[in-house]
């Protein structure tokens, strides 16, 4: 430890036993009600900074913060954080992934009780002087089906619990297997399934792309009639417009949500306008990880991890970092985002449950140590549905879902001075993907499932295999004009030496494409489907 002791601000109402265990290796300043306007005039002044969900991170906070280092977060989530610009400037992101899954589990468990037995209402009623009881007509879980939507750590004991209940699980997870959910005692099913089989509905999925508005009136209409669905993970999931249409109508019996699409929600939305209907809805006010033993865990892990850090360095949960050596590290520090993205864009292309991963290492990147790849590889494909996954827990994650992890290296890297290139095999088949690096910040995907090409790895992707004759590309383009989505970028690519065979047209898009565009494209004479990669 330096002489001088490193500063810790710690803002928002984190337990102050946190305090206790940084006290002895660091300076603590305790401002739990400190605002964005003050904490730009203090994040200059201190080496270590954390927060929980009220403070914001920004990319002004980071442009003053000379001296910062580390930045944890008391929770899971790093939505208020800025994680790319704290990457660039070398500060370490750490969060607790796991120190607020019991918490949220019962959580999801007392929403979907509440919701079955009416007892919101019941208790709201009898207060105010009422004995109702044949309009509090609840339904038993027992013997009902419940839809998981994402097993991660917390869908796993909602699962669990569920079972208890006597509940039939069914789960829709891109990484379970046949294997895991027979060992788990639960069914593998596709979404559809989940949404035509289930009585409840739970959703346990981070908020991406592909979940975002996932619940919304289309899914809503494929529901068997009178579900009811639990959200205690993330806002945005449910279209919360298209959710209120579907409790009017009946579709829906019920819903308990303890996030929502803006926080606090806005006494004027949908969800508050619904009247006579309003009985059927169970609000808390993101309670899920609000109990005291929760409070206490994720305070305790972050403190502990900011004390390790400055006393060796590294911390275990690192968001953005990885725990390895700078030897091994520095080497192949520059590739670190092209495999995190190799990871993520194969994720998005495969279909079925992943078995195995192989990663190799090709040309000159073979001379090196390839542990961080794999680790950034594994961190971008889970992370695609997985939340809290880093560098540290990725590998014990692929663990738990029974994913096989390969590494291999070679010399011959064809027409490239290097090459990564990253296998993934589901249970429909194996997918490939690799890139090569053209300067320190510069790479290209340049093979995908076999096809040559030089792609610029922007944020949103579309790929359409089509029948290679003249005018495919005109049909494309066209619809995309037509809903106004620009192209910034086209290529065309062929596994033959001549047309009428199969070829892929891959744009890079301004804007990302609806749900309805993609499926209009993928109707068109000539085209075998469109694939959507959002980077």
């Amino acid at each position: 430890m330096p002489d001088t002791k490193p500063r810790v601000l710690i803002t928002d109402s984190i337990n102050l036993q946190a305090a206790e265990i940084l006290k002895d290796d660091c300076e603590v300043i305790y401002e739990p009600k400190l605002s964005h306007e003050e904490l730009l005039t203090r994040i200059d002044t201190v080496d270590a900074l954390m927060i929980r969900s009220a403070s914001t991170v920004s990319e002004d906070i980071l442009a003053k913060a000379q001296r910062l280092r580390i930045v944890g977060r008391a929770g899971v989530g790093t939505d208020n954080i800025d994680v790319a610009t704290a990457t660039k400037q070398g500060v370490i992101v750490v969060n607790s992934p796991e120190g607020n899954t019991i918490a949220a589990s019962e959580h999801t468990v007392g929403m979907l009780m509440a919701l079955a037995r009416h007892i919101p209402e019941g208790d709201a009623t009898l207060k105010n002087g009422q004995w109702i009881r044949s309009k509090l007509v609840g339904v038993e879980v027992y013997g009902k089906t419940l839809g998981v939507v994402g097993l991660g750590k917390i869908g796993r004991r909602v699962a669990k619990a569920c079972l208890a209940l006597g509940m039939k699980v069914n789960v829709f997870d891109p990484f379970l297997s046949k294997a895991m959910a027979d060992e788990l005692g639960i069914t593998s099913v596709t979404f559809d399934e989940v949404l035509e089989k289930s009585d409840f509905i739970t959703i346990h999925a981070p908020k991406t792309r592909e979940t975002t508005n996932l619940f919304n009136r289309e899914t809503f209409a494929r529901c068997k009639p009178c579900l009811r669905i639990v959200n205690c993970a993330r806002g945005g999931i449910i279209n919360e417009e298209a959710l209120a249409e579907a409790i009017e109508n009946g579709q829906v019996a019920g819903a308990a949500l303890d996030v929502f699409e803006q926080e606090p929600p806005n006494p004027d939305g949908p969800l508050f306008k619904l009247g006579a209907h309003a009985n059927k809805l169970v609000l808390t006010p993101h309670l899920g990880a609000s109990t005291e033993e929760a409070q206490v865990n994720v305070a305790l892990d972050v403190a502990e991890q900011i004390r390790e850090f400055f006393q060796h360095g590294y911390a275990k949960s690192a968001v953005n970092i990885p725990l390895l050596r700078q030897d091994m590290l520095d080497p192949v520090k520059h590739y670190m985002p092209m495999a995190e993205v190799l990871g993520h864009f194969i994720r998005q292309m495969a279909k079925g449950a992943a078995q195995s991963v192989e990663i190799t290492a090709k040309g000159d990147l073979s001379q090196h140590r390839t542990e961080p790849l794999t680790l950034a590889v594994l961190k971008g494909l889970l992370s695609t549905a997985r939340e809290g996954v880093n560098y540290v827990n990725a590998p014990s994650i692929a663990e738990e879902n029974g994913i096989q992890v390969k590494e291999a290296s070679t010399k011959k890297a064809g027409n490239y001075l290097n090459l990564l290139e990253v296998k993934l095999t589901t249970e429909d088949r194996a997918y490939t993907v690799s890139a090569t690096l053209i300067s320190e910040e510069i790479f290209r995907i340049v093979e995908v499932d076999g096809y040559q090409m030089a792609l610029k790895p922007t944020a949103y992707i579309l790929m359409t295999p089509h029948h290679d004759r003249p005018g495919m590309i005109a049909k494309v383009a066209t619809v995309l004009g037509e809903a106004n989505v620009n192209i910034s970028a086209l290529q065309v690519a062929r596994k033959g030496p001549s047309a009428g065979g199969e070829s892929i047209m891959v744009f890079n898009l301004d804007n990302p494409p609806s749900d309805e565009l993609l499926a209009k494209i993928g109707k068109l004479e000539g085209i075998y489907g469109s694939l959507y990669i959002n980077l």
